[in-house]
């Protein structure tokens, strides 16, 4: 889960609904649901479980349905949203109603639709096993997991107080029903009924259609454990159930799942929550070449949405190539190009081969996501520019396109060192930020940045930027890699260190009193803005 603050911007985008387009090559059908899930009125109130089976049988009921529809479109695997089933803000006392204890797959080899009195007080994983062997779907959901102590996976780590452990969990269904991977969420986000398992989980599964996909969950995707593990050891099909709330300018949904896909180069399945409340909307089928995606607007029905999308093989296994241990990009011989409906240049040509000099003067810090970034302004229509932040450094060559009447402006920001609102972590982040307001003044005395609304989760204006390096104090996590060229296209990189066990925690209400309090404080938002990869190889 992921809650923060955010603005709900007038619009709502879905891009590429409908027939799935042809794909050369090797393919598979993916379907993701986005949820309007029912959720318990009193989540800090403990229900009996056959009370808590009658609230995730409603949503249960919800999830067949999508999937005979996404069968009919000829979906081979299908992803529901984190939390989709009992919902949020439990303690960890209440959630204990919708705890099911969920086996090893790696150890027990065990079909809950099949074999239903195996494990006692499992009736959630018996009806979605039977959900995915009555539609034929590989099937990927979230829950929440019950395991006693000591810990199978890791014996000598020390019980809770309570003497159990409760995780949130992410169970994939092969086609006939068979349980085949449990993955545990490492990364927790205000999560009190939840514990951190005591080692990160790296957890893949193989499929007949399109090789081994890697599961993550929501927060997951900005940590090096597991999400930049699975990179790093090839797996290029991740799948993340996410109950995400947008934040601006660098944690729109969209913008963030985007981000990780074509950074990393990379299929991810996105599921998202729709919360008109909790401001949670977007989800997507992200590949290097093509996404399909929902992001809702304020005044749309609050109901769910399924996406389908015929998309690549990218298992390099499966498809006949290898790949090298620790490689975490493989580079395509072919222009990879952003979704269809982007209207980005992609000609070489478009970066002249004569650039201004560099500078890096006039540099300014200003709170961005209570982060004090660096900037430097992008004031001309052309040149190379670097912020650093210590040691951390970010350079940008860039061209942009000639606009009418535009007034749009620019900064290339830099922040290295640890987050402290809302969780401790540390960050590295490059950014380009697009403001649509004036910066009302810059000093070296007294400089701020006067940020602008977001027009788009993805800001169209026209440019092509090259990323030569991000890494000056030797970080490894950060994407873009350095020496290619990005056409311009709203998107957050940067990835943090987990806050591990002890986190500090908030409700989602305590939360969603400090959004309303920061939306007032801060009416003016950015956009993020950073690059979608063409085919410039490295060191050019």
């Amino acid at each position: 889960m992921f809650l923060s603050v955010a603005v709900f911007l007038g619009f709502s985008l879905t891009s590429a609904a409908g027939p799935a387009a042809p794909v050369a090559g090797p393919s598979y059908v993916a379907a993701v649901y986005e949820h309007h899930s029912t959720l318990s009125p009193q989540p800090r109130v403990p229900l009996s479980r056959p009370a808590a089976l009658r609230h995730m049988q409603a949503n249960l009921d919800v999830y067949e349905e999508q999937a005979a529809r996404a069968a009919r479109q000829g979906a081979q695997i299908l992803v529901f949203p984190e939390d989709g089933l009992q919902g949020f803000n439990f303690s960890r006392t209440s959630i204990s109603g919708y705890l099911e204890t969920i086996p090893d797959p790696q150890q027990d080899n065990w079909n809950p639709c099949t074999e239903p009195g195996r494990h006692n007080n499992t009736e959630v994983l018996q009806r979605l096993s039977c959900v995915a062997r009555r539609y034929n779907l590989y099937l990927v959901a979230n829950m929440a997991d019950l395991q006693p102590c000591p810990l199978q996976s890791s014996p000598s780590s020390p019980c809770p107080p309570d003497g159990r452990w409760q995780f949130n969990t992410n169970v994939a269904f092969r086609s006939d029903g068979q349980l085949v991977a449990r993955y545990h969420k490492h990364n927790l986000y205000f999560e009190k009924a939840f514990d951190t398992p005591p080692q990160p989980e790296i957890i893949t599964f193989e499929t007949p259609f399109a090789g081994k996909f890697g599961l993550i969950t929501c927060f997951d995707i900005l940590f090096h454990e597991p999400t930049v593990v699975l990179v790093e050891r090839g797996v290029r099909q991740l799948i993340n159930p996410t109950a995400w709330m947008n934040q601006l300018p660098l944690l729109d949904s969209i913008q963030s799942q985007q981000a990780f896909s074509l950074g990393a180069n990379v299929t991810l399945l996105t599921a998202n929550i729709r919360s008109d409340h909790l401001i949670m909307t977007g989800s997507g089928i992200y590949t290097p070449f093509s996404a399909t995606y929902h992001h809702a607007r304020k005044g749309d029905p609050e109901e769910g949405r399924l996406l389908v999308a015929r998309v690549p093989v990218l298992d390099p296994l499966h498809v006949g190539h290898s790949v090298t241990s620790g490689e975490g990009v493989v580079r395509a011989a072919s222009t990879l190009s952003s979704a269809t409906d982007s209207g980005y240049c992609h000609q070489e040509s478009c970066v002249d081969s004569s650039h201004p000099e560099t500078t890096s003067a006039g540099t300014f810090i200003s709170s961005m996501m209570y982060d004090p970034f660096t900037f430097i302004l992008l004031n001309k229509t052309e040149g190379r520019l670097d912020v650093c932040d210590g040691t951390f450094c970010c350079h940008l060559q860039y061209r942009q396109l000639p606009q009418n009447d535009s007034k749009e402006l620019y900064a290339l920001g830099a922040f290295a060192g640890t987050h402290t609102v809302n969780g401790r972590y540390a960050l590295q982040v490059c950014t380009r930020i697009i403001s649509i307001w004036f910066i009302k003044h810059v000093s070296h005395s007294s400089p701020f940045l006067s940020t602008g609304v977001c027009i788009s989760p993805l800001c169209r204006a026209g440019g092509q930027f090259l990323w030569t390096g991000s890494r000056r104090s030797g970080d490894k996590n950060g994407l873009p890699v350095g020496g290619e060229v990005w056409d311009q296209i709203c998107v957050p990189v940067g990835f943090g260190k987990s806050p591990g066990p002890g986190a500090p925690g908030a409700s989602g209400e305590d939360l969603r009193r400090q959004s309303d309090h920061e939306t007032l404080k801060h009416d003016r938002r950015p956009c993020d803005c950073l690059s979608v990869r063409t085919d410039v190889p490295p060191g050019q």
